[in-house]
């Protein structure tokens, strides 16, 4: 089992604050990239602060898969483990028949583009993508137009069964334009649960397009491994989360991990530092537990509203 990194022990009023946590955002593993924890160990790491649920990400396969297979090992773990698929070129891209493999067997998250999608490969055109070791996995572009440059019809079905399955769908690391048309394509489609990741980091959305997503009823979310100083990069300082939560506002905003990885703190450490550092800041409890619990409950399914 790992061993938790944090120097200091919470305070009863941080974890009455975190407990209910719902993290939208581990990388457990298996996974291509080295990962710390796999799926089971994070379950045992989320009962640290009383986690509700967490959803697996793995930019290459059908995380549901995971998750089946350690069953076993699941049953008696106290966090509730929940997968997809993100539809990048592993997994043929915006293929809808993956999606409706995720969803039949349980997946409650369709991710965008995020390794395939334009957007991050030329943000880490100087680089390998993302740090791995497993050697070139013959990564190609994947986009949600077609030639014409019209949304493709394999984009549209995608997002019609994202609607009747009532499940999250997120744009991935696309650009600020292609991830509007996204989820325009998927309002109009009958999608309530979307989610922008990290808009100023290799997304780059405009305010325009934040604004646009925002009034297609979209949230916004943000990382703990961004403003965690012990992860190298990107070293932001809090304030600039504090900012983001004080301009879109607690009911618009998610805070979730996106750790996992080798290297890096353990999520639940990250929660405890960062949410911290919020409270220090004077982001009220309420609105943490707003965008921690509530409102990734309700993008996840576990309740009907945020």
């Amino acid at each position: 089992m790992v061993t938790a990194g944090t120097a200091v022990e919470p305070s009863p009023a941080l974890l009455k604050v975190l407990d209910g946590t719902v993290d939208l955002h581990c990388h457990s593993g298996p996974s291509p990239f080295p990962r710390r924890l796999d799926h089971v160990e994070a379950s045992y790491e989320g009962a640290r602060i009383g986690m509700r649920a967490a959803l697996v990400k793995s930019h290459h396969h059908n995380t549901v898969m995971d998750l089946l297979a350690m069953g076993p090992r699941l049953a008696d773990a106290p966090t509730p483990m929940y997968g997809g698929v993100a539809l990048n070129s592993e997994v043929g891209g915006m293929n809808p028949s993956a999606v409706a493999v995720a969803i039949n067997m349980g997946g409650k998250c369709v991710w965008g583009p995020t390794v395939s999608a334009a957007q991050h490969i030329e943000a880490h055109r100087h680089d390998d993508g993302f740090p791995h070791n497993t050697g070139n996995l013959h990564e190609t572009e994947v986009s949600v137009f077609d030639a014409s440059g019209e949304v493709s019809e394999q984009t549209d079905l995608v997002t019609r069964l994202v609607a009747d399955a009532g499940i999250l769908l997120t744009g991935g690391h696309l650009d600020g334009d292609s991830m509007v048309a996204f989820f325009e394509t998927a309002s109009r489609n009958g999608v309530t649960r979307m989610l922008v990741h990290h808009p100023d980091y290799i997304i780059k959305a405009s305010d325009q397009a934040i604004e646009k997503m925002l009034s297609l009823g979209a949230f916004v979310e943000h990382e703990l491994s961004m403003y965690d100083p012990r992860v190298k990069a990107p070293d932001w300082p809090i304030e600039q989360l504090v900012d983001w939560i004080r301009k879109i506002g607690p009911e618009r905003t998610v805070i979730d991990s996106d750790l996992g990885q080798v290297g890096n703190p353990l999520p639940v450490d990250a929660y405890l530092l960062v949410v911290q550092q919020l409270l220090d800041h004077g982001i009220p409890a309420a609105d943490i537990r707003q965008m921690i619990c509530r409102n990734t409950a309700f993008l996840l399914g576990l309740e009907e509203t945020s």
